[in-house]
């Protein structure tokens, strides 16, 4: 298989577990608070990784005694990340916060096109334009939708691009430091450091008092962490920073199609979704424009 089909491979995994993913930490915040469920992803994530590694490389562990002022920095994104995109999710909706967030991928493509020399072409240039009139179209749309909690809608909005920007620090510094050092390598740190940060803020006492569905939950939120990220760091690892970004922004078609059928199914577990002609649309010109900025020309 060729390095560029494996890339393509790893990067739609990640597009599709990241696609239930902001579901699940909708249902999740009814009975944790967002710190303590981004805490259990990290730490759920890195027991798994560091039982792998222990088995098959013990010597990885070495990152976590001195590992190098990039991977710091890109924890740092990524514990951000996780906690402000949990906030976006908490505040607003699965999907509002899902489209949101790809403000992070069309970041990545810029700093592809910037630092990775990677060239910017017209399709680009036109996508740029098409996500942002789509994102302030969307927005507007939306805005109208939560009038009741203006403001705590704006403040998830706002997180949620905070999280998107620093999931771009965190992709761009990755994609530096796989050259240099294994995946499983760098995320042992990029799981563990976050775990640690967060670890005197977390309350637990939930997981002891519910249904064992809510435990099976949680893992299952770690347990995406692991599979996504292990997934994402391979695909920069084996294809172009802005062919990642164009798979993985597809991902919000999953949330906003398993959204559109709970809403109709109305569930009493999660709140459906609300949209008006005008936010759909604008929600396609999103991931229409953040496509093209992501697409490369082919030679």
């Amino acid at each position: 298989m060729h390095n560029h089909t494996k890339g393509i491979i790893y990067a739609s995994i990640t597009a599709f577990f990241w696609g239930f993913l902001a579901i699940a930490l909708k249902v999740a915040s009814r009975e944790f608070e967002p710190v303590t469920i981004v805490w259990f992803r990290f730490f759920v994530a890195f027991t798994f990784l560091a039982v792998w590694q222990g088995f098959k490389n013990p010597s990885s562990f070495k990152i976590l005694i001195k590992p190098p002022l990039l991977l710091i920095l890109a924890a740092l994104g990524l514990s951000w990340n996780y906690l402000g995109f949990m906030f976006g999710v908490h505040y607003t909706t699965p999907s509002n916060a899902q489209l949101f967030i790809q403000t992070g991928p069309i970041t990545l493509a810029i700093v592809g096109i910037t630092f990775f020399k990677e060239k910017l072409g017209r399709r680009q240039i036109i996508g740029f334009i098409l996500a942002i009139a789509g994102l302030g179209l969307f927005y507007n749309q939306q805005l109208g939708q939560f009038i009741e909690s203006e403001n705590i809608y704006i403040k998830g909005v706002f997180l949620t691009i905070s999280s998107a920007l620093a999931w771009a620090t965190y992709a761009s510094l990755q994609k530096k430091l796989v050259t240099r050092f294994s995946v499983q390598t760098l995320n042992l740190f990029l799981f563990g450091f976050p775990a640690l940060i967060y670890l005197p803020f977390i309350n637990l006492s939930p997981l002891f008092e519910l249904h064992w569905t809510w435990f099976l939950l949680m893992i299952f939120l770690g347990a995406n962490t692991f599979i996504a990220y292990t997934c994402i760091a391979n695909a920069l690892k084996y294809t172009e920073a802005n062919k990642v970004s164009m798979i993985i922004i597809l991902n919000p078609l999953i949330t906003f199609a398993t959204m559109g059928i709970l809403t109709y199914l109305d569930v009493s577990w999660i709140t459906g979704e609300r949209f008006t002609l005008l936010s759909v649309i604008g929600a396609l010109i999103v991931l229409s424009g953040a496509m093209l900025v992501a697409g490369k020309k082919k030679k």
